[in-house]
């Protein structure tokens, strides 16, 4: 599986200009359902390729008692923590035009 998360995405929150977020469909409820649908599907990505990176250390000893720390694990999950949020990674692809949409509602109405 690729990664979805481009590095040129910031890490940290940003003030926008909610101008900027209904250029392209003349309606900012529409744009900001547009940006959460993709963001689940990023966020839907990355928790997948998550659950399979783990799943290849994970240990097949189920004993409660005996809790032990695998280094691969948490350097996969401490990676995985760096990444940005898959909302700021939704708003910024919005953004550069990179997310097809579509309404069937206005589709219709044509």
């Amino acid at each position: 599986m690729t990664n979805v998360i481009k590095p040129t995405v910031a890490s940290s929150t940003i003030t926008r200009d909610l101008r900027e977020l209904d250029v392209q469909t003349d309606n900012i409820y529409e744009s900001i359902v547009i940006m959460s649908k993709r963001a689940n599907q990023i966020s839907n990505n990355v928790k997948e390729e998550l659950h399979q990176k783990l799943s290849e250390f994970a240990s097949s000893n189920d004993n409660l008692e005996e809790v032990f720390e695998n280094r691969e694990q948490i350097e996969i999950s401490k990676h995985y923590e760096r990444m940005p949020k898959a909302t700021l990674v939704a708003v910024q692809e919005f953004l550069e035009n990179k997310v097809y949409y579509r309404n069937p509602a206005k589709e219709q109405q044509l």
